[in-house]
């Protein structure tokens, strides 16, 4: 009765033991000879469940809250860069590099969904259904357009965008709520979709030999360098990957006050991804393990370096769910159905734009989910398909900071002319 009382955990520790015991759960039933969890399994994704059941356990069970949390700050500033660091080590730039333009190609058309999709939707909602919204579109467009910011390229494009159109505090914290909402709705259908992947494949008409080129090349260098690890493997493996991270964060300290110092500058290129402190510790980190890859390093891919990378990931995956309050959907349903029409032009846009190249789902999942979700969410999105896969979503979520607010600005002033 005393521990119902103390209900949802406040303590971090204990937060972080319910997420692994939940990850742990999951992985056991995927193990299962039960014909019941193999059929399950078939069609829906474990890593679905590793994001779905934390937000569950935050609303509506109420055993976990985010709000004081400090576990997502924590994962997405050292438990992501030691995955992203850790896939990048076996990477095959060379074999990626051959994957071809329509990763890039559905990228930008998700990019241009994104743009045109925000006018649009705001557009059909003020006039079929004006009363919905809480407010006149003329006062809604500036906070709405933040929303392109955080789709198209991340936290620091969202923050500029604000800034620019000096969106009051109180909109802008209800917009977030849509951006949230929306973007992890959109992240968990990408998962169901990447356990039915062949058959979406089928409907697009898809050539989808260059991944599996590159994810049999992966599995067979793997199992070429497979050895039983030993302790002073595992240490040399960490001591690389925190260490990087660890550089990361230093390089990351020394370029804040130079970029500091160009502010304004890079202000006027509208370059504010460039003052992000997350920003530079991704792609350091990133850097760091490309690097890597040039040397003996890639051979740690033996004593499990990718599967390292998975664990870390799914753990951010559960820190990314448990932030998702599902009660947030139904107290702004006229501004989240503005974000779920401007999603599905999003959607729209991607899934024709792929169908015309015959592009397979793998560059449709991983290039929206590089802009929608950034660097955080798109490497989760391309694991699911294969681990060795997770770099190229993590170069797409970075071209996404470099054009985020670019993007943005044309979003936003085509939001102001919709809106009168």
């Amino acid at each position: 009765m005393l521990l119902l009382m103390n209900l949802p955990l406040k303590n971090d520790a204990a937060t972080f033991g319910v997420l692994i015991l939940v990850l742990a759960a999951i992985f056991y039933t995927t193990q299962s000879k039960s014909p019941g969890w193999q059929k399950f399994y078939k069609y829906v994704p474990a890593l679905l469940l590793c994001y779905f059941v934390p937000a569950l356990l935050h609303w509506p069970l109420g055993i976990i809250s985010s709000d004081d949390s400090k576990l997502y700050p924590f994962v997405s500033r050292y438990i992501l860069p030691a995955s992203l660091l850790l896939f990048c080590i076996s990477l095959d730039l060379k074999e990626i590099s051959r994957l071809g333009p329509k990763a890039l190609i559905i990228f930008l058309a998700g990019t241009i969904g994104i743009i045109i999709g925000g006018p649009l939707a705001l557009w059909l909602v003020n006039t079929l259904t004006p009363g919905i919204l809480p407010a006149p579109a003329t006062e809604l467009w500036a906070g709405l357009s933040t929303i392109a910011g955080s789709w198209i390229g991340g936290g620091a494009n969202q923050t500029a965008i604000k800034e620019i159109f000096e969106v009051p505090n109180t909109l802008f914290g209800t917009v977030v709520v849509v951006d949230i909402a929306v973007a992890n709705l959109w992240m968990a259908i990408l998962l169901y979709g990447t356990g039915i992947h062949h058959k979406i494949n089928k409907w697009l008409k898809a050539d989808y030999s260059a991944i599996d080129r590159l994810r049999v090349k992966m599995e067979h260098f793997s199992a070429s360098v497979t050895r039983q690890p030993t302790l002073p493997d595992l240490m040399i493996l960490m001591g690389l990957t925190f260490g990087g991270v660890g550089l990361a964060h230093w390089l990351t300290d020394g370029i804040m006050p130079i970029m500091e110092v160009y502010k304004e500058r890079l202000a006027a290129y509208e370059l504010h991804a460039l003052n992000s402190s997350f920003f530079w510790i991704v792609v350091l980190s990133t850097t760091l393990g490309i690097l890597l890859s040039f040397t003996k390093a890639r051979s740690f891919e033996g004593i499990g370096a990718s599967k390292w990378a998975s664990l870390f990931l799914y753990i951010l995956v559960a820190t990314i769910g448990m932030q998702m309050d599902l009660s947030q959907i139904g107290q702004n349903l006229g501004l989240i159905s503005v974000g779920i029409i401007w999603m599905m032009i999003h959607i729209t846009i991607i899934l024709l734009v792929a169908r015309m190249i015959r592009a397979p789902f793998f560059y449709v999942a991983v290039g929206s989910m590089a802009n929608v979700g950034g660097a955080a969410s798109a490497p989760v999105i391309a694991s699911a398909f294969a681990p060795g896969l997770a770099p190229v979503g993590v170069l797409l979520a970075v071209l996404g900071y470099a054009i985020g607010t670019y993007g943005a600005l044309i979003c936003a002033y085509l939001m102001h002319m919709v809106a009168g």
